[in-house]
Formats: structure tokens, C-alpha cells, sequence
């Protein structure tokens, strides 16, 4: 398929080829209701748990520390930043997001990985018709979690949360962890798609000027992604119409 009109794709990883948004969320809560109890408790105040949408609004797609960050900040509430190295638990921006990394990392041990099958069938076709594909992804566990599930060696630029402590690059909606990844497979934003499933992650690609932004709302979003940067948004990459329809997409939007 020589004769498609873009060169790479860029894709997030949790919530778009693996189902670990899912995880993510879970663990999430796991850490912010334990910790937001303990905080009501030694206050006299009443305990509002953490919700699906605090996690949409304040969380997915950010780098980790932003994340515990942006949501105590949502609740008016003021803790030390701490050192990376703080122990999980520790009542630090740090520590409490060692901590939800201990119970991300405890789900995925017990429960496995599961891929998208629809991803995995498009990053094959993608492969075979020779285009670029790279991984962009706030989490520190994306190099293992696609080991785990055989896919580390299917990109050819990997920016993670690890990769982008080492270059010093601004978390979503920033765009910089898919351009990094743009210019590592030797591609420009106008000839390369993004695909996302967060707010923050539709935000930094139409940031960073990429022909196309492709949304995949999993958490009934659509809306939110259309109003936030994604240049058209589909509930699964199957809805897509294959390699053919991705191309009709990208001249569509790189008019």
C-alpha cells in the first residue's frame, strides 16, 4: 500500500492498544479514597470518594505526579511535593503517586495485560504497509507493559514517562512527547497521525499541529474529545475502516 498520504502514526498506549486505562482508574481510586478517608477522619470532615469523572477531568493521560496534583488542587487541598523517591503512602504529591503506581502494578500482576484486538490488527496492517509507528505515553510503565503483551518491538520511537524524566519534556497537554516521537521516527506533525483517548492526549496533538488527531472515546466522551482537540472521534479503531479509512481520514483533516 504505497500509495497512502501519511508516513507515521503515534499512538498512546493505556485506554488505546492496551486496556490498562481501566487499571489505571482502579488504582487511582484505590489510592485517593484511602487517602482522602484517613484525611476526613483526622479532620471531622465528611469523605467524598473519588469519581470516574474526577479521574477524566484531573488525571488520565497527565504525567503521574501532575495528576495527584491537579485533583488536590480540585479539592482545595495543600501537601508538600516530596521527592520522587518518597516512600509510597507518604502524604507527599510523590508518595501518593508511588503509592496508586504499587496498586497499578499489583492489579497487572495479578490480572495480566489484555490488547485491543482492533489495535493490534491495525498495527499489524500499519507494519506491513510500511508506515512509521511510534509509542507516546505519560505512564513510567509502558516499556514492560508492552513487553508483556509482545509489542515493545513493534515502534520504532518510544517516549515514555521514563524517556521523558531522562530529556526533561512536559507532560499532556503538552505536546511534547509526541513530537519527540514524530522527529525519532524522522516524520513531521503534518505527515503523521496521533491516537488518543484522553482529553490531555487530543489536547497535545492538536498542540503540536499534527495532521490528524484521532479520538477513541472509551469512557462515552466522544464529546468532550470533539470539543478538546480531536479531529474526529470513533468509540473503537475497528469503526475506523482500516488502513483505507485512516488514509481518507488524514486527507480529510490535513486539507
Amino acid at each position: 500500500m504505497g500509495n497512502l498520504a501519511f508516513e507515521a502514526v503515534i499512538f498512546d498506549m493505556d485506554g488505546v492498544i492496551t486496556k490498562t486505562a481501566i487499571t489505571h482508574a482502579a488504582a487511582w481510586k484505590k489510592m485517593f479514597d484511602e487517602f482522602l478517608q484517613k484525611r476526613a477522619k483526622e479532620q471531622g470532615e465528611e469523605f467524598v470518594e473519588f469519581t470516574q469523572a474526577d479521574y477524566l477531568a484531573y488525571v488520565d493521560g497527565k504525567p503521574r505526579y501532575k495528576g495527584v496534583a491537579s485533583f488536590l488542587e480540585s479539592r482545595n487541598i495543600s501537601i508538600k511535593f516530596g521527592e520522587t523517591s518518597d516512600e509510597p503512602g507518604k502524604e507527599t504529591v510523590c508518595g501518593l503517586g508511588n503509592r496508586k503506581n504499587e496498586a497499578f502494578n499489583e492489579v497487572i500482576a495479578r490480572d495480566g495485560v489484555e490488547v485491543y484486538e482492533s489495535t493490534a490488527k491495525m498495527l499489524e496492517d500499519l507494519t506491513a504497509a510500511g508506515i512509521k509507528l511510534g509509542v507516546a505515553s505519560s505512564s513510567k510503565n509502558c516499556a514492560p507493559v508492552l513487553e508483556a503483551v509482545n509489542l515493545l518491538k513493534t515502534f520504532g520511537a518510544r517516549v515514555d514517562g521514563v524517556v521523558s524524566a531522562e530529556l526533561g519534556l512536559s507532560g499532556k497537554p503538552e505536546p511534547d512527547i509526541f513530537t519527540t516521537a514524530c522527529e525519532m521516527l524522522g516524520s513531521t506533525p503534518s505527515k503523521s497521525i496521533v491516537v488518543e483517548d484522553a482529553v490531555s492526549g487530543v489536547q497535545a496533538g492538536a498542540k503540536g499541529n499534527f495532521a490528524l488527531t484521532l479520538g477513541i472515546a472509551r469512557e462515552d466522551n466522544e464529546k468532550e474529545l470533539a470539543e478538546n482537540g480531536a479531529d474526529f472521534v470513533v468509540t473503537d479503531l475497528e469503526k475506523v475502516g482500516g488502513i483505507k479509512g485512516l488514509n481518507e481520514l488524514f486527507i480529510k483533516f490535513s486539507q
